[in-house]
């Protein structure tokens, strides 16, 4: 690919970004620089106990995530026993559930209203991050340094302490700060289990700007967020490019052992007794849905009827996969193209929205576009909200796979006789559509779950699923909390059964 093409290729993902995401957010830096008065964050105390409670609920949250999956990260990674590939999957579900699904399951608990609900669900489906992260690098570590060291008289702790939990540090650091920078931005959770007491920035930003109409006050406290997830992302990228430099690792099948004795319990243990914690939740949600399904269809003079809601997610998220497959493979085609200075520097570009908090994002939607054509009001701004969120996973997963489309394959089927269009559809083609199937199917699952965004920008003709059970759960009543509870358990089957698509092309739990 020449370098002309290249850029051709990158145009409609930079105008993309450009205007949905480097605008609004230029347009809430603006606003909250010039129209907000900094003073207004030192007034009564409150933004400054908002702030320290997003940090250290974060920290506490991380610590916690990292301290619960170690053992099951353990296990996974060191032993081979029957049903490890189950156990390795299932760890994967409360995580890619959406946020208002997680916080219904926890509202199921009777755990509402206390920072334990708040620090306790984000330990729920973190998990997963450590697990993935550490556990493919621990799978990896050659057995024989631990045998070494214990030839040398070192016991089982001073084994892992002086010998594998230096090896495993930048592993564990970053996976502590994506799981620090989720719960910074958490939105749907918090906003969920809480409380009045109980406010993020990422929640204080929707209520100063839904609530209060403060946009000015609300732009200065998205600025400062924005600053808060530069950081946790510097952090992240730092321990990611330490984790690329350590010992020489051995192939996973090579050290994994199967338990014997009384490590046999202990595995059986771990995994039945982490995975059953996880799904206390889901099993609980489930169990207080029943009986609701059918009232999902009787009308609601503040919600309108539940189940409407449900086929326009579904069209919502079938608009956002179209766009975000389309700005997301012109752009993975560039990205995994000859590694250059630009390549790099679009493939930052495009990770920009991951590292931005979806509210952040629909505030800037609300606040910018209304230039050149005025989208605000129309039923178009919540799937290209969803695309922009879900382009940076459509990338994600598709560069890998396009990588894989050596040229020497294309060549070898020329040398054979094969015209080019062949050789492109019989070698590339086939590649490039998993990538596009893929892609295709994380973004729908993002769609689906997409909340923060579209609590700022969804109307009563665009309500979706997850801003339906919000407001039910908002609601008093036995029969508005049952209608979430039904409508929760839908979402996370709808979730599950993309989900499930996904891990069928093997690229599902991969960070």
């Amino acid at each position: 690919m020449t370098s002309k093409t290249r850029v051709l290729l990158a145009v409609i993902p930079l105008l993309f970004i450009g205007y949905l995401f480097v605008y609004p957010v230029a347009r809430i830096i603006l606003l909250g620089l010039g129209d907000a008065e900094p003073g207004q964050l030192f007034q009564g105390g409150r933004i400054g106990s908002v702030v320290w409670f997003t940090f250290w609920q974060a920290l506490v949250s991380t610590a916690l995530t990292v301290i619960v999956a170690a053992p099951l990260t353990w296990v996974i990674s060191r032993f081979e026993f029957p049903g490890r590939r189950l156990a390795q999957a299932a760890v994967v579900v409360p995580f890619v559930l959406p946020t208002v699904v997680v916080g219904a399951a926890f509202a199921a608990l009777g755990v509402r209203g206390s920072v334990w609900a708040i620090l306790v669900a984000h330990t729920f489906y973190n998990i997963a991050v450590v697990v993935r992260t550490v556990g493919g690098m621990w799978a990896s570590v050659d057995t024989r340094i631990e045998d070494a060291a214990r030839t040398l008289g070192a016991g089982r702790w001073q084994t892992f302490w002086y010998v594998i939990l230096p090896t495993l540090r930048p592993a564990i650091m970053a996976s502590a700060a994506i799981v620090f920078l989720f719960c910074f931005t958490s939105f749907g959770v918090v906003l969920i289990l809480g409380g009045r007491g109980n406010a993020t920035l990422e929640v204080e930003i929707y209520q100063q700007a839904v609530t209060f109409f403060n946009l000015p006050l609300a732009a200065l406290l998205a600025v400062l967020q924005l600053v808060g997830v530069s950081a946790a992302l510097a952090w992240y990228s730092r321990s990611q490019e330490r984790a690329s430099r350590g010992l020489d690792l051995a192939g996973e099948q090579s050290i994994r052992r199967r338990p014997t004795g009384r490590f046999r319990w202990i595995v059986g243990f771990i995994v039945v007794g982490t995975l059953g914690l996880q799904f206390v939740p889901l099993a609980t949600l489930v169990v207080r849905g029943l009986g609701w399904f059918g009232d999902l269809a009787i009308e609601d003079p503040v919600v309108g009827v539940p189940l409407e809601s449900i086929p326009r997610s579904l069209g919502f998220a079938g608009i956002a996969t179209v766009v975000a497959v389309l700005v997301g493979m012109l752009a993975a085609s560039v990205v995994s193209g000859r590694r250059s200075a630009f390549s790099r520097w679009f493939d930052t570009a495009l990770m920009l929205p991951l590292g931005t908090s979806a509210v952040t994002v629909g505030f800037g939607f609300l606040v910018a576009l209304n230039w050149p054509v005025d989208l605000r009001g129309t039923v178009w701004l919540v799937p290209l909200a969803h695309a922009l969120v879900a382009v940076p996973f459509v990338v994600r997963s598709a560069v890998p796979l396009l990588r894989s489309i050596r040229p020497q394959l294309l060549e070898s089927a020329a040398m054979l006789g094969a015209p080019p269009g062949r050789a492109w559809r019989s070698v590339a083609l086939p590649i490039a559509s998993r990538a596009a199937a893929l892609g295709a199917g994380f973004a729908f699952v993002v769609s689906l779950g997409e909340f923060g965004a579209t609590s700022f920008i969804a109307r009563p003709s665009s309500v979706t699923v997850p801003v339906t059970i919000f407001r039910l759960l908002g609601r008093p009543g036995d029969a508005n909390f049952g209608r979430a509870m039904a409508l929760a358990v839908v979402l996370a089957v709808l979730t599950a059964a993309v989900v499930t698509i996904i891990d069928r092309l093997g690229e599902v739990g991969r960070f």
